[in-house]
């Protein structure tokens, strides 16, 4: 399993930074397999992660396949090379799952944390771009699933069944933890002074289909966000 790779969003995306984002995916990638070149090896499965930023920043209300093209901007850029990396491993007789993550929701950080800091919760942008997200613990599951079931090949979708947009996502989830949601979103300006180019993250979106892994049989044990919210405020 590889799931080395620097946080996207962890730190603005200065020059350097956008070099250790990409390096830390790809170069990471290419060791592992020119170790197995070495020699004779025992490895039959390899689960990488991917992410749903290959896609591009923004794909708007369509719903996004896997047989969707490479998206435009830095993340697909990043994502892209970070699977054609990882594809090498096809070459040395290794079955390769790739799970493209989408929002990973956990209270020990990441976006649903960074979303409720603030001491009111409101949109960001214009608040209808889509957020595609999944439960840790469904990822969790999706991972193990990926490593024990050989009928798992190729690339997946790692989201829940029902994308929501960052207004409704922002409402639900200040419900759930109850925070004040101030219906006035935050502007796209604002955000990319803050951000710089890291604003495409927030102020884009992409409506992804779980399609595809629930035909392979995985079952959610959080298909819908009110009740992945409801188990993540639970005290």
């Amino acid at each position: 399993m590889h799931l080395a790779g620097a946080g996207v969003a962890d730190a603005k995306w200065t020059t350097e930074r956008k070099d250790e984002i990409y390096n830390s995916s790809t170069k990471t990638s290419l060791l592992l397999v020119n170790e197995l070149q070495k020699g004779d090896h025992q490895v039959k499965t390899f689960v990488a992660a991917s992410a749903i930023g290959i896609y591009g920043d923004d794909t708007g209300n369509q719903m996004i396949r896997e047989t969707s093209p490479v998206g435009h901007g830095f993340l697909a850029h990043v994502t892209d090379a970070w699977e054609t990396a990882t594809n090498k491993f096809t070459s040395l007789g290794v079955r390769l799952v790739q799970l493209r993550i989408g929002v990973v929701l956990s209270k020990d950080g990441g976006a649903l944390v960074e979303l409720l800091k603030p001491p009111v919760a409101a949109p960001l942008g214009n608040g209808k771009q889509y957020m595609s997200w999944i439960h840790i613990v469904d990822l969790a599951q999706m991972f193990m699933d990926a490593m024990e079931n050989n009928g798992y090949v190729g690339v997946y979708n790692a989201v829940a069944p029902k994308p929501e947009t960052n207004r409704n996502f922002t409402k639900k989830a200040a419900k759930a933890f109850g925070k004040v949601f101030l219906p006035i979103p935050v502007p796209a300006l604002v955000l990319k002074i803050i951000l710089g180019e890291m604003a495409a993250i927030v102020l884009g979106g992409s409506r992804i289909s779980s399609h595809k892994i629930e035909e392979a049989g995985f079952k959610f044990r959080f298909p819908k966000l009110e009740d992945a919210l409801s188990d993540l405020s639970a005290k």
